[in-house]
């Protein structure tokens, strides 16, 4: 099998159905790409659900001296309540530790955590803002009987799981994720499709030189070798322009996002690089398929 002879019909095919080529580039670039940042997306979930969960809190408001809070009734919780009540929360099962947020420390988180918002925090005061407990779990999935047996208690006015905070932001990114996906599928679909255009107008524009090279006693494999060739370039110039692209997506995307993250949670190079190893792969599968596919329902060897 003479190899020059099969690169200068590559050539010849990728010149001659130059702007197929340059769309199914472009189609399989933007598919992978897609496909990439949903798969990122997907990993940067799981760090963050791995990170957060183990830290996330039961947190058990107290009834204080506004009126408006609920289930107090306007009667704030007393010292000896307070206390008889911390160690009720210490002694239930799945409990691994307790601790008391005044109202002063509540305050000063408030105020940290809303510093950008100056008219959000002159118009609350310290009055207005609760003790807690911040009750740490054993086993964070198993909140539910610590939640029912600290509702409806004397002096408890709210009790807030933080993982139902959590997990609403997280459903998001689910969200974002599957439809990532998505849009990703039906662009390999449409790649595919073009693939198999584009080999079709090339095996038709060589029609001829394939009935001689039938004629002389070529095997199937080196007829089709070259238009399978053609799909494995495309392919491959595809999956580089999509690496480009989710290198790009992690610097001014998930790079701006990780600072709103803790440290430990962020999306690492190395889940990059196996993410754009992934999708170059599949690229060129798809395309040798497509190709495969189409040379024999469209090629007569």
């Amino acid at each position: 099998m003479r190899a020059n002879f099969i690169f200068s019909e590559v050539w010849i095919g990728l010149r001659r159905n130059l702007t197929m080529t340059i769309a199914v580039v472009i189609t399989v670039a933007v598919g992978m790409a897609m496909l990439g940042i949903g798969l990122m997306i997907n990993s940067q979930v799981k760090m963050m659900q791995d990170f957060w969960y183990d830290k996330v809190e039961v947190s058990v408001f107290l009834c204080g001296k506004n009126p408006t809070m609920p289930n107090c009734k306007g009667k704030p919780i007393g010292v000896q309540q307070s206390k008889d009540l911390m160690e009720e929360i210490k002694g239930l099962s799945g409990v691994e530790q307790v601790l008391y947020e005044s109202p002063d420390q509540a305050y000063a988180n408030f105020q940290k955590s809303y510093a950008a918002n100056k008219a959000l925090i002159d118009a609350t005061k310290v009055e207005d803002m609760p003790a807690s407990f911040r009750v740490k779990l054993k086993d964070p999935n198993n909140y539910q009987p610590v939640v029912q047996a600290l509702q409806g208690k004397t002096g408890v006015a709210q009790v807030t799981n933080q993982r139902d905070l959590v997990n609403q932001f997280f459903g998001l990114l689910d969200k974002l994720r599957s439809g990532a996906i998505i849009v990703a599928v039906v662009l390999v679909l449409a790649a595919a499709l073009l693939i198999g255009n584009t080999v079709r107008l090339s095996a038709f524009n060589r029609r001829r030189e394939t009935g001689i090279m039938r004629l002389v006693g070529a095997s199937n494999l080196y007829i089709q070798l070259p238009f399978v060739m053609e799909g494995v370039i495309s392919g491959l110039m595809g999956g580089v322009l999509a690496a480009v692209l989710l290198i790009l997506s992690k610097v001014f995307l998930f790079e701006e996002i990780a600072k709103y993250f803790a440290f430990g949670s962020q999306l690492s190079w190395n889940d990059v690089a196996w993410v754009i190893t992934l999708t170059m792969g599949i690229g060129v599968v798809i395309c040798v398929l497509a190709s495969f596919i189409t040379l024999r329902r469209y090629l007569r060897v």
